[in-house]
């Protein structure tokens, strides 16, 4: 009797779920059911394998959706975040256990206490970010706390890039994930962090100049940008007491400056539209954010507004965008300036067929042990295969897949809302992931924290 794995949405992040389902779907017993919106797209290896249905299925049709659900063991939901709650609400109904890779949600969490009651696992955040980095995180953690150490630092950063071999461009950045994303990065809220025992509060005006370099060995310099909210997770992690607590995004150096043009043009708000934006120049939507010159250029007026000399690199790289072109035009009607510049940056911005992604972690752990600080650094570089099989895809849906999983074979057991960081969840996934070349090195390096006994200070 084969075991019903219901996915719910085949998107870009599911090539290696998918696989890694049916790879093992002989020797598991398993059967995959897949339920998309565009089944068509579902390449034909996954489709025309004797272990899979693929359903053509509108998420909002409820009677389909619950009879998918119904006949599952468990359901996968790989759909945009806010659709989650609708098949969680179905596992509810008919006891089925749920794996998303997404943020846990205020909706979802109501539901905790009737997961539990049922014996329902419903496992949220086991992508990459969030996913790996508080599986990889809470590994070391526990192992300084199993040994008595005190935590004194902890700071994480995830950048999803572009492979060595296929950076070609000036910015050192393509789009691997979803570009709007990108695009509205830092809006909505004001970073904050924790730094040597002091709240630290960076608003979004100011957020892409403020930022912490890192190197990874073989591949060089990188920079991160502080997170909306470093201090989400301070509680799940036991980290209540720390001095430092800071998560970020990488990028390639010299982006975040770069990026932070865009900023003060304001060509990233998200606020409210263009009225004729369609078929308006990238030229002319460039002179919208610059004041009126009878005499001066596009050109001339935003070398001017933002202060860049013309030998400078940045101005090189907004002329890499066409940004001035007076040919290319917009396609979106009635759009955002944010809408407007995801337009424009895709143009330049998207993967070739054969090009590859970059996914880089990095974490830093400072810790007192027997009277002496210490520190350990963890990076992890995982390269994409191809367009399709990209690093973003293998490190969202492994995870996600393995969890599904180790539910089924009962190896995770503990019912209820929940994210990955508890041992159960996170040691067989992280040495599973060790096998597909997901791993993290450690570096010991001497610890540069905050140290109020220190008399430098």
């Amino acid at each position: 009797m084969s075991r019903k794995i219901l996915v719910l949405g085949a998107g870009k992040s599911t090539s290696y779920l998918l696989d890694y389902f049916l790879e093992k779907s002989s020797s598991e017993k398993l059967h995959l059911t897949i339920g998309d919106l565009n089944p068509k797209n579902i390449p034909n290896h996954i489709s025309s394998h004797p272990n899979c249905d693929v359903i053509a299925l509108d998420i909002f049709d409820d009677d389909a959706r619950e009879k998918l659900v119904a006949a599952a063991a468990i359901v996968v939901s790989m759909l945009p975040p806010r659709l989650h709650i609708k098949v969680a609400k179905d596992c509810i109904h008919y006891k089925k256990h749920l794996v998303t890779a997404s943020y846990v949600s205020d909706e979802i969490m109501q539901l905790d206490a009737k997961a539990k009651q049922l014996g329902l696992v419903f496992m949220n955040e086991i992508g990459l970010d969030p996913g790996i980095d508080h599986m990889s995180a809470m590994e070391v953690l526990d192992r300084i706390r199993a040994k008595g150490g005190k935590l004194l630092l902890f700071e994480s950063f995830t950048g999803g890039l572009v492979a060595p071999e296929s950076d070609n461009n000036l910015w050192n950045y393509k789009f691997t994930w979803n570009p709007r994303n990108v695009v509205v990065a830092g809006q909505g809220g004001t970073a904050k962090f924790i730094q040597e025992g002091t709240y630290k509060y960076i608003p979004y005006h100011k957020l892409f100049r403020r930022t912490e370099f890192l190197d990874v060995e073989h591949y060089g310099k990188f920079e991160a940008y502080a997170n909306r909210d470093s201090l989400k997770y301070r509680e799940a992690y036991g980290l209540e007491d720390v001095l430092t607590l800071y998560r970020g995004t990488m990028r390639r150096v010299g982006f975040s400056k770069a990026w932070n043009m865009f900023v003060q043009l304001g060509m990233t708000d998200d606020s409210y539209t263009i009225e004729n934006s369609k078929g308006m120049s990238y030229r002319d939507f460039t002179n919208l954010f610059l004041p009126y010159s009878p005499t001066d250029s596009v050109e001339l007026k935003l070398r001017h507004y933002l202060k860049i000399e013309q030998d400078d690199i940045m101005w090189e790289k907004l002329l890499e965008l066409n940004i001035f072109d007076a040919t290319k035009t917009i396609v979106l009607p009635q759009a955002t300036p944010a809408q407007i510049l995801q337009e424009i940056l895709e143009a330049s911005w998207t993967l070739e067929s054969d090009e590859k992604d970059m996914i880089v972690m990095y974490h830093k752990f400072g810790y007192e042990l027997n009277g002496e600080k210490k520190q350990i650094d963890a990076n992890m570089v995982v390269i994409g295969e191809s367009k399709t099989h990209t690093a973003m895809a293998k490190t969202v849906g492994l995870p996600v897949a393995m969890a599904t999983l180790n539910i089924l074979n009962k190896k995770i057991t503990a019912p209820g809302v929940q994210i990955p960081i508890s041992k159960e969840v996170y040691e067989p996934i992280l040495a599973e992931l060790k096998e597909y070349g997901i791993h993290f090195k450690e570096y010991q390096v001497p610890y540069l924290g905050y140290n109020p006994d220190s008399i430098l200070n």
